[in-house]
């Protein structure tokens, strides 16, 4: 039977996903993260790592990602 992520595994896996983005804004734009605009990509793994507080989860339609 295959392993199933828990709610701390994606936790983890979203904090690092942030940190990476955090890095990409840095390196394109030469600052830290100040609020200044996102690419399209970057907005989007951003809003994905970390949705609004009270949102579902995992969103309708998707479960837990599974690793077999």
């Amino acid at each position: 039977m295959g392993r199933h992520e828990s709610r701390v595994d994606d936790y983890e896996r979203s904090g690092r996903l942030l940190d990476d983005i955090e890095g990409a804004y840095a390196t394109r734009t030469g600052d830290l993260v100040d609020g200044g605009p996102l690419t399209d990509f970057e907005e989007t793994v951003t809003l994905a790592a970390s949705p609004d507080p009270g949102s579902d989860y995992p969103p309708p339609g998707h479960g837990y990602p599974r690793r077999d």
